[in-house]
């Protein structure tokens, strides 16, 4: 309901007799607010919503923005100057008037309330337990279709890290083709024990549910439960003389035995709880939150409030719990908090109307529980600390960034620099790399790597063009990453390898794109048409984004030619051992991976390869120099 609204230029003044004009003003409209529960939305003079607020007594509490200016607080102060217009909704309870105000924040994300960084598009991890062969997902809706949601997490890096995490442990499958077991060949998820095969018919609908079944427990933190099902299955397969399958479990066993081994905190708290600390700045809060189940801490996430100038510490605390577990997919019994939030006996009876089950908000004072917070706000004070940092080299990297447009001549500023390097020894397997900076940051996710395939002795010239040509050959295809074109590419080296860069660039047709290189000896910079090395500051942060990513360029080039070279030694080591041929060496290095782990292991483990008899795994061991084989 539209209450009132004013002229734009009336009560334009933010001096306390402006805030007095304001109450003067609106006297008869506030006299006329209902005595009852609801959500009151005040708007500017363009009529956007500028703040969101819920009261037990419509009446009494907007009439309080327009009383004595003195007991106002500055955010108030602020506010009330602007406020063009005000419309507000009757409920019948004060609890309903929550729910409401958190749904109207989350629409509007007024500037004037506390509001969660992007809480309309935080991710959850989503199983359709519906589903024949459920998987694991990553999603931004969570509906009520009798799929398991597990977050929200604060951001797509949180979710994925813990996607990666459970991924390696169970083998559930993670591509989204149509299952019908009918497949001639499984993926390399199912060769890596990453996947049971479904889409082959390895494995029954049962078997299958149970490694779901087993995900679902690890996300609500009750391993425990899991490594007693996984330890009753080793032991069968072991007394079934099924090795393949019990050793598959055991390392199982052991993956989650490292997670909870790193879940263990100093603090022993019995049950389930969530722990909310904070630290603030004069623009924005930090909020961390840790989530204990079953007596571990099984995660953590942070979030970012904004909005929270002149808030104190227990409002954006009160802020933070309605946003956040207003779309949280679970709510635990006790909720730990660093500040008391306003209201807690409404809030605590909105938690438990969302859980089903009663909800405590407690401040702890001394004991274990009071320690925990404190780890938690000791969590949020460091993360407010890097925020901030990285906030100041974001705005360093922008000048920086802006000095490269400008002295690089560029047509746009460089929010997409590709690096290019090559590695070899005297030509020997000779690789290059390529790694992308976007908008200053690396881009791991678009780095490539390139074994070269036509260049014959050390040439780094030509090395140089077969990494660009191949790079650009695949851009033109537009095929996912390979299809971004950068907004410069930069070579390791000097001018010549520039030159040999730009014979590329004129053979592909592709002129638009800028180029330039970067030479270690003296830090010099060139560019095309201008044989002198463009002058740019030692200390500039532009020099400082380029030597960057020439030397993730170059770590990523020497990482890769490490990689082969370990590669080679091991194929020879292998190679020489009689009777070794192609076959039984892949089979060796597939199970154990290295040479180190190969002479490490027993003639019982060795003779359990395929294809190693007892005889040859008695040779392997002379071979490599075991005493343990005589």
């Amino acid at each position: 309901m539209r209450l009132f609204s004013r002229e734009p230029h009336q009560c334009r003044n933010e001096s306390t007799e402006g805030l007095q004009e304001a109450g003067e003003y609106f006297d008869a409209e506030l006299r006329a607010l209902p005595a009852q529960p609801g959500v009151y939305l005040f708007k500017d003079k363009e009529g956007k919503v500028i703040y969101v607020g819920k009261a037990a007594n419509l009446r009494s509490r907007v009439r309080s923005y327009f009383g004595n200016p003195s007991n106002l607080p500055p955010k108030i102060q602020r506010l009330v100057p602007t406020i063009q217009d005000l419309e507000f909704v009757i409920t019948n309870s004060e609890q309903e008037a929550l729910i409401l105000e958190c749904d109207t924040i989350k629409r509007y994300a007024p500037k004037f309330n506390a509001s969660l960084k992007d809480n309309k598009t935080f991710p959850y991890l989503k199983i359709d337990i519906g589903e024949d062969w459920p998987g694991v997902y990553i999603t931004r809706r969570m509906l009520k279709d009798g799929a398991r949601y597990f977050g929200p997490f604060a951001s797509a890096g949180s979710v994925r890290k813990t996607l990666r995490l459970i991924k390696k442990i169970f083998p559930y499958r993670s591509c989204s083709k149509r299952i019908d077991g009918k497949d001639k060949r499984p993926c390399l998820d199912y060769h890596i024990h990453q996947c049971l095969g479904p889409c082959v018919g390895a494995v029954d609908k049962k078997e299958y549910r149970e490694v779901v079944n087993q995900v679902i427990l690890f996300l609500q933190g009750k391993q425990e439960l899991i490594l007693r099902e996984l330890n009753a299955r080793m032991k069968a397969a072991s007394q079934q003389l099924q090795f393949e399958k019990a050793a598959l479990l055991r390392d199982q066993i052991d993956a989650i035995e490292k997670v909870i081994e790193g879940q263990r905190i100093a603090v022993t708290l019995r049950g389930e709880k969530d722990i909310i600390g904070l630290a603030q700045n004069e623009t924005l809060a930090y909020v961390e939150l840790f989530f204990i189940r079953n007596d571990k801490l099984i995660g953590q996430d942070h979030f970012i409030m904004e909005g929270t100038q002149d808030d104190s510490p227990g409002q954006i605390m009160t802020s933070f719990v309605k946003q956040y577990y207003a779309s949280a997919s679970y709510i635990p019994s006790l909720i730990l908090l660093q500040h008391p939030v306003d209201e807690p006996t409404i809030l605590s009876e909105w938690l438990a109307q969302q859980r089903g089950g009663k909800v405590e908000l407690r401040v702890p004072q001394r004991g274990a529980k009071k320690k925990l917070v404190d780890t938690v706000a000791e969590n949020a004070a460091r993360g407010l600390e890097l925020a901030q940092a990285r906030e100041m080299k974001t705005e360093v990297i922008s000048s920086g960034l802006q000095e490269l447009k400008n002295r690089l001549c560029l047509p746009k500023m460089p929010h997409r620099i590709e690096c290019y390097d090559v590695s070899n020894i005297q030509g020997a397997l000779a690789v290059g790399s390529m790694i992308v900076l976007e908008k200053g940051w690396p881009k791991p996710a678009h780095y490539r790597r390139f074994r070269i395939k036509t260049v014959a002795g050390a040439d780094d010239y030509a090395m140089i063009q077969e990494t660009l040509r191949r790079r650009f050959k695949r851009g033109l295809t537009g095929e996912g990453a390979w299809g971004i074109i950068p907004d410069l590419v930069l070579i390791d080296g000097g001018r010549g390898q520039l030159n040999a860069a730009l014979e590329v660039r004129q053979e592909l047709a592709l002129d638009s794109i800028p180029m330039a290189s970067l030479a270690k000896e003296n830090e010099e910079v060139f560019i095309p048409g201008d044989p002198r090395p463009v002058r740019i500051a030692k200390d500039s942060p532009a020099l400082h984004i380029l030597q960057r990513a020439r030397d993730e360029a170059h770590r990523f080039a020497i990482g890769y030619h490490r990689k082969l070279r370990r590669k080679e030694v091991i194929v020879s080591v292998l190679d020489e051992i009689p009777g070794i041929g192609s076959e039984r060496k892949k089979a060796l290095l597939k199970k154990f991976g290295s040479i180190q782990a190969i002479k490490e292991a027993s003639l019982e483990e060795l003779s359990q390869t395929k294809g190693i008899t007892s005889a040859l795994a008695k040779r392997v061991k002379e071979f490599l120099g075991d005493s343990s084989a005589s």
